[in-house]
């Protein structure tokens, strides 16, 4: 009446852990600050690191992408800055 049980096992997909920028916003806290934007970038990417460590992945991936962002906004207006300042010095 009763066949053999046939167990089956699903192995769960790993859930890669968010991003969290430290070191490029730690590099454009030192380096390209312009307006501040790599002083508040490190703080979301340590707000991100520590949503991490308490497994709140949602939480961090929103901090990360801030933090992103405010790096590739650092960094795009340090380069700006960068180049017009030697411009001008080539030119006068």
């Amino acid at each position: 009446a009763f066949g053999p049980t046939i167990t089956s096992f699903v192995r769960p997909e790993p859930v890669p852990n968010p991003q969290d920028f430290v070191l490029w916003s730690f590099f454009n806290s030192m380096f390209c600050n312009p307006f501040c934007l790599g002083f508040t970038a490190l703080v979301f990417s340590i707000k991100a690191r520590d949503r991490i460590i308490a497994q709140d992945l949602p939480t961090a991936g929103s901090y990360g992408r801030t933090a992103k962002h405010l790096n590739i906004a650092a960094l795009c207006l340090g380069i700006v800055a960068t180049i017009t300042c030697i411009t001008l010095f080539v030119y006068y």
